[in-house]
This record gives C-alpha cells, structure tokens and sequence, in this order.
C-alpha cells in the first residue's frame, strides 16, 4: 500500500480549491500558520512548504475563479439588467463559500498529519467536522438560492444551483478521488 506523506496533499488541495472555493481565498491576508504567543523562543514563521502550497493554492483559486464565472456566464445568458442583480450576489457567494474552502483545506492538512497514526478519537473528529462542513455548504447554496430568486426568478436561480451542483459534484470526486482511505 501506498504511504501517504504531507507533501502528497498538493493535488488533493488543488482538486478540493474546485470544490470548495471558487474564489480567491482570504488567506492571502491572514498568516499562513498562527504559532500560540506562549510560544516566544519558536519562530513563527511558516515552513518554505507551507508557503509554496499557500502560493500554490492562491495561484489555482485564481483559475478556477474565473473558470467557474465564464461556465456561469454561458448558462445562465444574463440580458444587462439581470447581469445587474446577479453577479453582485455571485461575488458575495464566492467568498462565502471560499471560506468554506479554507476550512476544507485546514481539515485536510488535519487528515494528513493524523493519516499515519490515526485513531478512532481523531477520525471520529475528523468524520464529524466534513458533516458540519457539508452542511454548512448546503445551507449556503439554499440561502444564496432564496436571495437570486428574489432578485430574478426562480427559475434563475434554480439553474444558478444546478450548474453551481455540477461543477461542485466534479470536484468533489477530483478531491475524494485524490486522498487515501484511512488505514
């Protein structure tokens, strides 16, 4: 069996940027690892890695931003005055749901470090953080379903979610398809 090391996460990050963040994440402006202050004596400096994947990361979240918006664009075939009410709302969702995929990334990074002594306690934790995060994630595409839908018509809004289901179903695969099992 194939062991699984930390720096093996790069294409499982870059897969799950698809899913879980079609926007530029915030990270660029928060440190890429938060040392405790008690901490005075270590650097809290993160590794040559750590920025590489942040660079990384940044660097795909930009593509698939602009991937997703001309795969939208081409679906939903705005006229002037839609386009008006929609894409304001859109970028409002994007970093919504970017900060959905920051959390998904700091739970992979979670999975990584716990993947070779993993215990029932840790993947119990783990397990129960994707459920919240799942959920978290449809509670935002019902609420930014109700707010397209007020602004334009239900049936705006409806294929708004069923091309935003494609492209996060696709990904989501690329993600689950790219992390090992747990031993």
């Amino acid at each position: 069996m194939k062991h699984f090391h930390r720096g093996d996460m790069i294409r499982a990050l870059a897969a799950l940027l698809l899913a879980g963040g079609l926007a530029i994440a915030q990270a660029g402006s928060k440190p890429a690892a938060q040392k405790p202050k008690a901490q005075d004596n270590q650097t809290s400096q993160p590794s040559n890695r750590d920025l590489n994947i942040r660079a990384y990361i940044e660097l795909l979240r930009s593509d698939v931003k602009a991937q997703a918006t001309a795969i939208i664009a081409e679906v939903m075939q705005f006229n002037d005055d839609d386009a008006v009410k929609f894409w304001p709302i859109y970028r409002e969702f994007e970093l919504d749901l970017s900060k959905l995929g920051d959390e998904r990334v700091a739970l992979i990074m979670k999975y990584a470090d716990n993947y070779e002594n993993m215990t029932d306690a840790a993947a119990d934790q783990l397990a129960q953080a994707v459920f919240k995060l799942e959920q978290a994630r449809q509670d935002l595409k019902m609420r930014y379903y109700e707010r397209i839908k007020k602004a334009l018509t239900a049936k705006d809004a409806a294929r708004f979610v069923q091309v935003l289901n494609q492209i996060l179903m696709l990904t989501d695969l690329q993600v689950a398809s790219e992390l090992p099992v747990i031993k």
